[in-house]
């Protein structure tokens, strides 16, 4: 018997068995490296939000841990996601800061009743025209609101909206902070460079060999991040950093305290809610099945997963945390430093919470242009640019889905987006299974006089019923009986069956003849439920075409 709710069990439990040394080493690795990897985003992913740089480290450790500790991947990292900037950023701008934490923990509760409720698998529902064409309009977002700190601009408070921040930027143009540039653009430059990957060489191995190999164990974000750190502290260089806007980074521990709660308000943050609800399910699952891709592991659990990230993001908020997902650039990084069970992804968040407790004091001198560099080529990255290109290889209705769904996501927002998207999918999609449906004459057999013999095809639905409700009008003089082929309809719903009614009902009055030939088990099924077999009669639904023409004879 079916269960009609997930139960809860964490991939951890079952990647815990025959646990041994080699496995943990591979994990400490995995973890450590991507812990490093992880600083300088969550502080980025924060402060492009619109919040401190420390709720996004806190994210980062308390979620991270979390989604490692009880999702349904075997390699996934969670932690604040690039995704969640513009969203974030808007909420806070419209609902401030305490009703972001409420939405947070509300979308955690949504989320983890969908992954309860097993409605991970719907996720894989919604069309890949959508998906990419919301990510493409996120990461302009993400790169635009980078402009400000990239160019040194003073301005106090980016407006959320696409084409006034626009505006402004163009207004405070003049401001322009040509050391600033230099840093992100430098920064930018490195992280771009920067070997990722190192080919062991035929020949023996070099001193630039050596090199190579080390450089592409070290990740150019922290490269990056420390040079400019470093030239910024020693040079005393006249640039925004984190000490000078948010006064640095606490040396403990975040505190636990609650924000407070009102029905009221509640009612308001229904659509933050669901918005974060459903971009982070998008998120994360799309990222597991990355990592599904990329490793010969166990398929994840997708309902276990969103169950997981429910846990996490309904607790962080009561640290002062902010949306979590599953994050694609630090999981592939997990998966290529050789992670080999979710312990790696607790280790991130424990070496993050060790940086924190050790190393705070260091961030107050982190350049904000630094940060924006490293977020341009994280947006840069996050866009799957060439798929504009291929477009002409597509169909209309999929580039419409596409480039409408990325033009709504940056005029006005990634709820309005996916709406319409979906909407337009759906239109789509019974227009193209309307057009699927087919009604065509059977002309290479010998007919009696009178008698006509159609050949239905496809499913017979709402969006196709036109076609059966035509064909009295096609019928030539004389006409005293039809005969509709059956066997290639494959569905027929309500609506369908409506129309056949009516067609059974219409050549009743003209004194017309309808013999039913070859029926599928589900349109069969269905005319038994509601009775049609029986007013057609028991020798109007026969096994075949032939047997049709000897009943009509």
């Amino acid at each position: 018997m079916l269960r009609r709710f997930h139960p809860f069990r964490p991939r951890l439990l079952d990647s815990l068995k025959g646990y041994d040394r080699t496995r943990f080493l591979a994990d400490l690795g995995a973890g450590l490296t991507v812990g490093i990897v992880a600083l300088p985003l969550a502080m980025a992913f924060a402060i492009a939000s619109g919040v401190k740089p420390e709720q996004g480290i806190f994210t980062a450790i308390i979620a991270g841990f979390l989604i490692s500790a009880l999702g349904g991947s075997q390699v996934q990292i969670g932690g604040p996601a690039g995704a969640f900037i513009v969203i974030v950023y808007g909420i806070v701008e419209r609902y401030g800061l305490a009703n972001l934490l409420i939405a947070t923990s509300l979308a955690g509760i949504l989320l983890f009743l969908m992954g309860w409720l097993k409605l991970g698998a719907l996720v894989r529902y919604i069309p890949v025209s959508i998906v990419i064409g919301f990510t493409n309009g996120i990461a302009v977002l993400i790169g635009l609101s980078q402009v400000k700190d990239l160019l040194g601009l003073k301005i106090d408070k980016l407006p959320a909206d696409f084409f006034t921040q626009i505006g402004t930027l163009a207004k405070h143009i003049d401001g322009l902070d040509p050391l600033a540039l230099l840093i992100g653009l430098v920064c930018l430059a490195i992280v771009v460079l920067w070997p990722k990957s190192y080919t062991m060489p035929q020949a023996p191995m070099t001193p630039r060999d050596h090199a190579r190999r080390v450089a592409a164990h070290v990740p150019g974000t922290i490269v990056a991040l420390g040079l400019a750190t470093l030239l910024t502290f020693v040079l005393s260089l006249p640039v925004e950093t984190i000490g000078s806007r948010f006064g640095g980074i606490p040396q403990s521990l975040p505190n636990f305290s609650m924000t407070d709660f009102s029905w009221a308000g509640a009612k308001q943050l229904l659509i933050p809610t669901i918005t974060i609800a459903l971009l982070g399910a998008i998120e994360s699952l799309l990222c597991a099945r990355v990592a599904d891709n990329m490793t010969e592991f166990r398929r994840h659990d997708p309902n276990q997963e969103l169950m997981a990230q429910g846990v996490a993001n309904f607790v962080t908020p009561f640290f002062g945390g902010i949306p979590a997902t599953g994050t694609i650039a630090r999981t592939v990084t997990n998966v290529r430093a050789g992670a080999a069970t979710p312990i790696a992804g607790i280790i991130h968040a424990l070496a993050l919470l060790l940086i924190v407790l050790v190393a705070a004091p260091l961030a107050l001198h982190v350049p904000l242009a630094a940060l924006a560099g490293i977020l341009l080529f994280v947006a840069w990255n996050m866009g799957e640019w060439r798929e504009f290109v291929r477009l002409r290889h597509f169909n209309p209705a999929y580039r419409v889905i596409m480039v409408g769904t990325f033009l709504l996501t940056v005029i006005f927002d990634l709820t309005v987006a996916v709406e319409v998207g979906l909407v337009l999918a759906c239109i789509f999609f019974i227009w193209r299974m309307g057009t699927l449906f087919d009604v065509s004459p059977v002309t290479d057999q010998d007919l009696p006089a009178g008698v006509h013999v159609f050949e239905l095809y496809g499913s017979l639905f709402f969006g196709a019923v036109g076609k059966i409700e035509d064909l009295p009008e096609e019928l030539p003089a004389g006409t005293r009986a039809v005969v509709l082929e059956m066997h290639k309809l494959v569905l027929m719903d309500s609506s369908g069956l409506d129309a056949l009614q009516q067609l059974w009902r219409t050549f009743q009055r003209q004194g017309i003849g309808l013999v039913l030939a070859n029926v599928n088990e589900q349109p069969l099924s269905l005319m038994r439920r509601v009775g049609f077999d029986a007013l057609l009669g028991e020798e109007a639904i026969v096994p075949s075409v032939g047997a049709a023409l000897d009943q009509v004879r």
